[in-house]
């Protein structure tokens, strides 16, 4: 059989020869088949040529943010560790004066009407409370010695002016409305009353309280008398401060387990509360019963 093919004439522009080139079918195509198997491969070439360039772009953008991110990561970080080096050293600086006034740092004594853990103050608290400390002035030697001056140490005025909204002994639980028992009275007062001293005495204990108290204040009035404020919402005393009846020693306010601002107010002999009506009953009005009774 004849093999077909191509004829190529190739003409000299000198000597005028004719040159002719068989060039078979065969080779034609395995020429274009080879043509296009280089399309084909540049194609793909340039192709993953530019998808790396984006992949690498990509990565370069992520890089710059996960490195912005660490940064600021970084950054948090040591604002975090100043704060907790602060917050140490308050609290370092809270221990040694405690000790070196030979205070107290907890509190004696029952629970109040339900079971609750204990509240624990904010950074911002803790430094109010650490500046009001640093500027507070009371001496060892009055600590020790101020009972001889103490008259007044039965209590016998109203922390606040209102109108009583618990009794002492059986109630209800506001919350969850089982029997309990309460062991003071609440006293109506508007958030940010001045609570009063209702006797000479010590802060025995001025802070946070489990047990749903809240912020309160304990006054050590001796032989075995204290009197208990709670749901403050601020101090103006300190554990250790001698106090007179009629001072303010914090406000009225709603924190613990409360369900709207009052005073809760407790009398307590030998560790055991009292029913606090008989003391109140004294004196019906607060500003009556605030007197000076010092010698100086």
């Amino acid at each position: 059989m004849k093999q077909h093919y191509f004829v190529v004439v190739l003409a000299h522009s000198l000597h005028g020869r004719l040159r002719r080139i068989h060039i078979p079918h065969q080779s034609i195509y395995v020429v274009l088949a080879l043509a296009l198997f280089g399309s084909v491969s540049l194609f793909g070439m340039v192709s993953s040529y530019l998808r790396m360039t984006w992949k690498v772009a990509n990565y370069n953008t992520l890089r710059s943010e996960v490195d912005t991110l660490r940064d600021r990561y970084r950054a948090l970080q040591r604002d975090n560790n100043q704060k907790q080096e602060q917050l140490a050293s308050l609290q370092l600086m809270a221990s040694e004066v405690s000790m070196a006034l030979g205070l107290k740092r907890r509190l004696e004594g029952a629970e109040d009407i339900a079971e609750e853990g204990p509240l624990v103050p904010s950074y911002t608290e803790s430094i109010e409370e650490y500046n009001f400390l640093k500027s507070a002035s009371f001496s060892r030697f009055h600590h020790t010695y101020a009972r001889a001056w103490q008259k007044n140490v039965i209590p016998t005025i109203w922390p606040v002016n209102g109108r009583l909204l618990s009794r002492f002994g059986e109630r209800e639980d506001p919350f969850s409305g089982e029997g309990a028992f309460h062991k003071g009275v609440d006293i109506s007062a508007p958030m940010g009353t001045p609570v009063h001293a209702a006797a000479d005495g010590i802060i025995y204990h001025a802070e946070y309280s489990g047990g749903g108290y809240g912020k309160m204040v304990v006054i050590d009035h001796g032989n075995g008398m204290r009197t208990c404020y709670a749901h403050l919402s601020g101090f103006n005393v300190v554990e250790g401060q001698e106090i007179r009846r009629g001072d303010v020693i914090g406000y009225s306010g709603g924190t613990g387990r409360v369900t709207s601002p009052h005073l809760h107010f407790e009398v307590r002999l030998g560790g055991n509360p009292v029913n606090p009506h008989p003391y109140l009953m004294r004196s019906p009005m607060l500003q009556q019963a605030v007197q000076t009774d010092l010698p100086f």
